[in-house]
């Protein structure tokens, strides 16, 4: 195109530069010469030794704590032999199946652990409730028997039965574990706290007459609490309270056991 002669003709375009690429290339050079230890003794410097042995410590102790205090226990025999004689269980109880023997679902921990409040923390019914549950058989005593295996009721077994359901149904106790029986039950000294105070739930059996002291050949677990339990024994039975009210034909849950065990034999020959 020709332009007038009183004009000039406008510049040439200017050439581009050519775009260079500003982000830091990657290669070995850079690896190397960045801020990276590569002896053992940066390690050592206590600006990171102390932080992490702080660290690594408290997730051990952390775990340590755990497995001994807020890891819950679902069945007896899954109880720890380092339990035994030493340590509580603390927990609902779910359900009463005799005078002496209930089921109690595991909350370590408590309220303070979110039982009850905090979601996933529930106690659950039913039969979500099933393989969840720790059997457990109070010590040092023996309650009336029920109607199990096909034998009669004992007298006396109904009245225990209602009593304990009424003082430990969905209340929390504490048991003290001692052993496992030979039917998957931890056998233990039981408390619940009543109007405050703590009580001991096989004391206040035998002290109302419901249950006599345990009395077997061998393998019987009272703590530390059998003249305690003979003493409120004798108290009942002078009082003639509740199974000590008969007077003539008395059968103590175990006469009551070997003469079913008899009448079983002779069943069989």
């Amino acid at each position: 195109m020709h332009w007038p002669r009183w004009s000039s003709p406008p510049p040439p375009p200017e050439a581009e530069e050519p775009k260079t690429d500003t982000r830091p290339s990657l290669s070995l050079s850079s690896w190397s010469s960045a801020n990276i230890p590569t002896t053992w003794s940066a390690y050592l410097d206590p600006a990171v030794l102390l932080p992490t042995a702080i660290l690594t410590s408290t997730i051990l102790i952390s775990a340590r704590l755990y497995r001994l205090y807020l890891r819950r226990i679902p069945r007896a025999a899954t109880i720890s032999p380092s339990f035994w004689h030493k340590r509580s269980l603390f927990g609902t109880v779910t359900s009463v199946g005799d005078g002496d023997g209930f089921r109690l679902f595991h909350t370590p921990g408590g309220r303070l652990a979110g039982w009850g409040w905090f979601p996933g923390r529930r106690i659950p019914r039913g039969k979500a409730l099933k393989d969840k549950t720790i059997s457990i058989r109070l010590a040092g005593i023996d309650a009336p028997e029920g109607a199990h295996f096909g034998r009669p009721t004992q007298p006396g077994a109904q009245e225990a039965l209602a009593f304990l359901t009424a003082y430990i149904q969905h209340r929390r106790v504490r048991a003290y574990v001692y052993k496992k029986d030979q039917y998957e039950r931890a056998v233990a000294t039981v408390y619940v706290r009543r109007w405050g105070l703590r009580r001991d739930v096989g004391y206040q059996m035998l002290r109302r007459g419901l249950a006599t002291v345990y009395e077997a050949k061998s393998g019987a677990e009272f703590g530390a609490l059998e003249e305690r339990y003979r003493e409120v024994e004798g108290w009942a039975r002078g009082k003639g309270r509740g199974i000590w009210a008969v007077k003539e034909g008395f059968e103590s849950p175990r006469e009551y056991k070997e003469r079913m065990k008899g009448v079983e034999g002779k069943g069989k020959g």
